[in-house]
């Protein structure tokens, strides 16, 4: 197996889609990643922004696996984190060193990059990323949160006075 790990750019509008059709599939999650797919332009600006890191393993010319991260840069020291949010293996593809060549290419950029850390999340309910994870890091334990977003409350007329 040649596989071959590369970083997306703006020209890459196809592999991004394709990524994304990847993890629909392997999230079992079609509604966030195929439901509402952007434009052209919209994910060509997105893929020109060096904070924003799409990675794809190629097979034979064929998306095998890739991961989405994000720089983060910190206001506490003069440095940034890198946020490895989605990371998937086709099926076809799993166990084959995929997902480690995907993360060891996510370190070096992280080291060309200067950044301090790169850190996920993993499930407790995903054995295979959690022992992925272990191998390859330092684990901890964390709960996390999703808060939603608040609409500002609309102004009455009793406010403006």
């Amino acid at each position: 197996m040649s596989l071959t790990v590369r970083r997306l750019g703006p020209a890459d509008i196809t592999a991004a889609r394709a990524l994304n059709a990847l993890y629909a599939d392997a999230f079992e999650d079609p509604e966030t990643y195929r439901r509402e797919t952007p434009d052209d332009a919209w994910l060509a600006h997105q893929l020109a922004k060096p904070t924003i890191i799409l990675l794809v393993a190629e097979v034979e010319g064929s998306i095998a696996g890739g991961l989405t991260a994000y720089i983060l840069d910190k206001l506490e020291a003069a440095r940034s984190e890198i946020y490895l949010y989605d990371l998937a293996v086709a099926e076809a593809h799993r166990r084959r060193g995929v997902a480690t060549a995907l993360i060891e290419e996510l370190q070096h950029i992280a080291a060309d990059t200067g950044a301090w850390a790169v850190f996920v999340q993993a499930d407790y309910a995903d054995p295979p990323a959690i022992a992925l994870y272990t191998r390859l890091g330092v684990r901890e334990e964390v709960l996390h949160f999703d808060l939603p977003p608040l609409p500002r409350p609309e102004a009455t007329d009793e406010d403006i006075r």
